[in-house]
């Protein structure tokens, strides 16, 4: 009779430790046995488990085997040809068709063609988008209503597609299956790599159409043309001035709250940004990186020497 009027007053005193969900009677409180038998002892070795730490629920003892390496770092399956080492053993044979050039999924031949050919034949009620391919008309309509039927065993996210689930999931496994063949630095995704490698081959592939400067990224591209078009689209809410960017107006935030993140590791001084504390560290370190191409003398700011730079072009500085 009491756990029933429990469920008429709503009290739960049966909580989760490990997901934090509460319960009216006992038998439910043991669902995550029920629901994810096999746990990461990284997680029961906690009292509690912080907000931000994500929690590893794992269905079958296969899974907790693999996630397992991502604490131990073994890596137990290697490549024949050049004795890479990998976390999985798909992961290894995938890697292997880079030297066999086994190439075993085929593909329609039609879907190729109407790229090329510009012929979509699917368009978006909505909006008007066209696509080349039915299925993903179907996946871009969820934009419009909100739909996602994917979702997540481990945190319960839910996703548009499958792909995107895909790439999700790799936060809780911890599996990073593109590699930079310069720094060995790791990435979940392929395109993360791509972007990756244009610091080590200073690739800049987006050019503003105005000045022709180049950008090695497409936002910093867009950003850049902000400079051209005069817009602002970011608002300070305290005093209404407009920004270019999110970064630049974060920046400007810290006049009106005062907030100094970067401090001095010399004398404690601190700085709103990173350029500031830059150029105050050499007043203890006597770096002086700027120096005048006629005599020579040297300075600690680019407009120090600028300014003296005029003393040899008999040039005034603006009134």
């Amino acid at each position: 009779m009491f756990q029933h009027m429990r469920t008429h007053i709503g009290e739960k005193p049966y909580s989760c430790e490990v997901c934090g969900s509460s319960f009216t009677h006992k038998q439910d409180f043991l669902h995550i046995n029920k629901i994810y038998p096999f746990i990461c002892e990284h997680i029961l070795e906690r009292n509690r488990i912080p907000v931000n730490y994500v929690v590893v629920l794992l269905h079958r003892k296969k899974n907790l085997v693999i996630h397992k390496r991502t604490h131990t770092g073994e890596k137990p399956y290697s490549c024949e040809v050049c004795g890479r080492c990998f976390t999985q053993k798909q992961h290894m044979l995938q890697h292997m068709r880079t030297h066999t050039g086994e190439k075993p999924y085929k593909i329609d031949l039609d879907i190729p063609m109407l790229r090329h050919s510009g012929d979509k034949s699917y368009s978006c009620e909505v909006c008007g988008r066209s696509f080349t391919q039915k299925q993903n008309l179907i996946i871009h309509k969820r934009t419009h209503t909100g739909e996602k039927p994917y979702s997540c065993e481990v945190c319960g996210s839910f996703f548009t597609n499958k792909n995107h689930l895909a790439i999700h999931m790799r936060t809780h496994t911890g599996e990073k299956s593109y590699s930079c063949e310069v720094c060995g630095r790791s990435f979940t995704q392929k395109i993360n790599l791509v972007i990756h490698k244009r610091t080590h081959t200073g690739e800049k592939p987006y050019s503003c159409e105005v000045c022709g400067s180049s950008f090695m990224y497409k936002r910093t591209m867009l950003q850049h043309m902000r400079m051209h078009t005069g817009e602002k689209p970011h608002s300070c809410v305290i005093c209404g001035s407009y920004f270019t960017s999110k970064n630049v107006l974060a920046v400007h935030m810290r006049t009106h709250t005062g907030e100094k993140p970067y401090s001095c590791e010399v004398c404690g001084r601190s700085f709103s940004q990173t350029h500031n504390l830059v150029r105050h560290m050499r007043t203890h370190t006597g770096e002086k990186p700027y120096s005048c191409e006629v005599c020579g003398y040297s300075f600690t700011q680019k407009q120090h020497m600028l300014h003296h730079l005029r003393t040899h072009t008999g040039k005034r500085s603006r009134q």
